[in-house]
């Protein structure tokens, strides 16, 4: 993601850091400014990973102002979220609302991350555009830097996993009358066999079964059927 820029304000814990880069490198994000941040050392390149080259060309900068120049959007990050419309600058977004709002975005987007203490300022909140905001217990609200900055891009990246093809309607109506003809082959109880296809039809309708499930299912179900009737044979194993 080239129109993404990660902002770390005064981060404390070069780990902290080193863990960002990592994550960034997972999601395709490159883009890396810190703002006064700690002495980065082995422990920041240790934790970076795969993400080393990203903490390396990270640019240090000494003002937000420096670290927003080039970009349109800004997006503040907050583990306070504030009801009500008071205090406006506070009103967050969830990060998966966030996330499809700017889906076909083209400019480039600063997201800033604060303090591990005290997060951004009310003044660098100021700055933004949007508040983000991850929802979590009301016991214990406020998330590790790394894991919400993970969390915000993971969301960003947005990808879905490739699915296996399911299995269609008149398959599945398929499959179910040839369950139904398996019950009655064994000689299944009538007044039981009611009950049995409708169990059967509800399991399979919440897995919803992929095309090769759904083979699978079919021939065991067939090969079962014929065996009972007589029509297929399977040879014996004999030891020797």
């Amino acid at each position: 993601m080239t129109n993404v820029r990660i902002i770390l304000v005064a981060p404390k814990f070069e780990g902290n850091i080193g863990a960002i880069a990592r994550s960034m490198a997972n999601f395709d994000i490159s883009e890396l400014y810190l703002i006064h941040p700690c002495d980065i050392g082995d422990d920041a390149y240790r934790r970076a990973k795969h993400g080393a080259d990203i903490l390396e060309n990270a640019k240090i900068v000494e003002s937000i102002d420096e670290a927003l120049e080039g970009c349109f959007m800004v997006v503040g990050t907050s583990g306070v979220a504030t009801k009500g419309d008071k205090n406006y600058i506070r009103i967050p977004i969830s990060a998966h609302e966030f996330a499809e709002r700017v889906r076909d975005y083209d400019e480039k987007i600063a997201i800033l991350f604060g303090r591990e203490d005290i997060g951004l300022l009310q003044d660098e909140l100021a700055r933004c555009d949007l508040l983000v905001h991850i929802p979590s217990s009301d016991m214990y609200p406020i998330l590790n830097l790394s894991h919400a900055a993970t969390i915000v891009m993971y969301e960003l990246f947005g990808k879905v996993l490739d699915s296996p093809e399911p299995a269609d309607h008149e398959e599945k109506e398929r499959m179910f009358r040839f369950f139904d003809e398996l019950l009655d082959n064994i000689d299944y109880p009538p007044q039981r066999k009611e009950y049995t296809s409708a169990m059967f039809r509800r399991m399979m309708g919440r897995a919803v079964p992929s095309k090769y499930e759904y083979n699978t299912i079919m021939g065991v179900i067939g090969d079962a059927s014929r065996l009972i009737t007589g029509k297929l044979s399977y040879p014996s194993q004999k030891k020797e």
